[in-house]
């Protein structure tokens, strides 16, 4: 299973980007699939999950109302829209897929991840 993740770049505080992550070597429809990121210095969190089965999507208080996570299953990509982005939203971010997603513990059902990109927001 392989996921590359694009879509990074410098962005002023405000802007918008759009990350994009296409996985190939699963089923793509049939799992779970979360966006996390790691800011400098800081541990990897959790930003915001897709879940296969019920269609529901979950995420992080501090990216709420400002990020949407979508799938295209067509197109095995799952995508994070990323709105009036504030400069504490600084961090490299991966996306995931998992057998399922666990609001608790968003790592833990992850089980594949892609290299992560950049996103770098300035004031």
């Amino acid at each position: 299973v392989q996921l590359q993740a694009s879509g990074g770049g410098l962005v002023q505080a405000g802007g918008s980007l759009r990350l994009s992550c296409v996985v190939s070597g699963r089923t793509f429809s049939r799992y779970d699939m979360g966006w996390f990121r790691q800011a400098p210095g800081k541990e990897r969190e959790f930003a915001a999950a897709d879940t296969w089965s019920s269609d529901n999507t979950y995420y992080a208080d501090s990216v709420k109302g400002r990020f949407t996570i979508s799938r295209d299953n067509a197109q095995n990509t799952v995508y994070l829209q990323m709105n009036n982005l504030k400069p504490e939203d600084t961090a490299v971010y991966y996306c995931a897929t998992g057998r399922y997603y666990s609001h608790s513990r968003p790592h833990d059902g992850m089980d594949y991840w892609g290299k992560g990109t950049l996103v770098t927001v300035s004031s």
